[in-house]
């Protein structure tokens, strides 16, 4: 019987031209601007015989009815239509009280969908354990279940939920990100790729237009103080004009590899030294076949029919080619060198580890 592998790939190239540039903003944070987690235990309720069967639920819907007067005992209670949740959330750097954010609402418990459900109001409190916002609303879960006595279908994953603007903010968290040393104000921009080339592009083109405000303090952050003639109201115009400048952005020279999946990245500054490759594929094909063996002797009895199994294996093996591949120096020449040769993506994995190995790889393998 043959056997054929289908291996699937990606080598993604990159395809900006030598001096493409970015704006700041894209390439970096503002210290200080962060959004907060924020999460709560909470109680769907509707539920078509999909909820919870276990007694925390039970419980917490006890308490529940207590505070409006209702007294029962969990034991009371069933029906399989609730199910205890965690609500999830991120307060935003500038949400204010009154506004609205989007929550994740997920079973903690052993219902099988939250399909239909209504999230009952459910206190959100951050990591210092104050209410910062209440979530309450109609469950939505994008999807569907179908089932019968002996089978059900269903689209995407049903105990996981969003309830789009499903919380108020109660009490806000103000975003700080402005820091006065002395008699000045500074404001740090991080880099969400930490690059000292970069770092520094980023200073230089902030001191052109502002002057000597700027400095490099590591790979990862740039110090800008505020000029002392813009005041606070200004601030925030101030930082949306040294953002909005173009930098070229410096990417390091990177393969990663998925083994699992053959997946392969390659760096835009990628390159090999003068080298030569040999790249073969061996192919094995095992065929099973059976068949009948019937003895014949003259005159005589002897001999058992009987069912003999056969076995026939070839191996086939192109002839390998020594392909010298010159020293490259983008990912295009890159890809050429290794398009030449033919290889599979399994094949260009060992290839890369085989130039790393051999110190032609002039480049940081990552393997995932």
């Amino acid at each position: 019987m043959k056997r054929y592998m289908i291996v699937i790939y990606v080598i993604l190239l990159g395809t900006a031209s030598i001096g493409q540039c970015e704006r700041i903003k894209d390439i970096v944070d503002i210290q200080g601007i962060r959004s907060n987690p924020l999460r709560g235990i909470g109680l769907v309720v509707g539920l078509d015989g999909t909820g919870d069967s276990t007694l925390p639920s039970q419980q917490v819907l006890t308490s529940i009815l207590r505070d409006v007067g209702i007294v029962v005992s969990p034991s009371q209670l069933s029906g399989n239509n609730i199910a205890i949740v965690m609500v999830t959330a991120q307060l935003g750097p500038f949400d204010r009280q009154g506004s609205r954010i989007d929550v994740d609402v997920s079973s903690i418990s052993d219902a099988k969908s939250l399909q239909g459900g209504m999230l009952l109001p459910t206190p959100l409190r951050g990591l210092d354990e104050q209410v910062y916002a209440v979530a309450q609303g109609s469950i939505s879960i994008g999807g569907w279940t179908i089932s019968g006595d002996n089978a059900s279908i269903s689209k995407n994953h049903q105990t996981v939920g969003r309830i789009p603007n499903g919380a108020i903010v109660e009490k806000a968290e103000i975003a700080t990100f402005t820091k006065i040393v002395g008699s000045h104000r500074y404001i740090t921009l991080n880099l969400r790729n930490s690059d000292f080339s970069t770092a520094q592009r980023i200073s230089e083109a902030i001191n052109m237009i502002v002057g000597q405000a700027a400095q490099v303090l590591d790979a990862g952050s740039i110090q800008v103080r505020i000029p002392d003639e813009i005041e606070g109201n200004r601030i925030a115009a101030f930082i949306d004009d040294i953002t909005k400048l173009d930098v070229k952005v410096d990417m390091p020279a990177v393969v990663v590899v998925n083994e699992k999946t053959g997946t392969i990245v390659v760096g835009e500054n990628v390159g090999i030294s003068t080298v030569a490759i040999s790249q073969g594929s061996l192919v094995v094909q095992v065929k099973e076949s059976a068949f009948v063996s019937q003895p014949q002797a003259p005159f005589s009895d002897s001999g058992t029919t009987a069912v003999v199994p056969d076995t026939m294996i070839g191996v086939e093996e192109p002839p390998g080619y020594l392909i010298p591949v010159q020293r490259s120096v983008t990912v295009s020449e890159l890809a050429n060198s290794l398009n030449a040769i033919g290889a599979t993506p399994r094949d260009i994995i060992a290839i890369f580890n085989a130039l790393k190995q051999a110190g032609a790889l002039q480049a940081k393998l990552e393997i995932m």
